[in-house]
């Protein structure tokens, strides 16, 4: 289903554009059936581009030992005794734990 949108002819004030705006895209041909039936998708269009933007998600690179999350009850006073000396609190229980387990 094709939305049709009458696209404004003259710059109006307060429809969430500056005068500006408008200027820089006022030459824009309006979007027909016949462009929308040529349209493709971003990942045919530009696949290069694609596989760049999936390589580049980000993220820190896979630990070659991983993190098991889990989830477990503390008392208050111990976590916040970990959480006084700043970042890094779960690391530091997660080295106590280890002295504690003999490991």
């Amino acid at each position: 289903m094709v939305v049709k949108f009458e696209r404004p002819r003259s710059f109006k004030e307060g429809r969430g554009y500056t005068k500006q705006d408008w200027d820089e895209v006022s030459d824009n041909p309006p979007v027909t059936e016949e462009t929308l039936r040529k349209a493709k998708p971003f990942t045919e269009a530009f696949p290069e581009l694609t596989e760049e933007i999936r390589r580049n998600l980000g993220g820190r690179p896979k630990s070659e030992n991983p993190k098991l999350a889990v989830s477990i009850r503390l008392d208050r006073d111990v976590v916040e005794a970990f959480k006084a000396d700043g970042e890094g609190w779960q690391s530091r229980i997660n080295e106590a734990l280890r002295k504690a387990a003999g490991l």
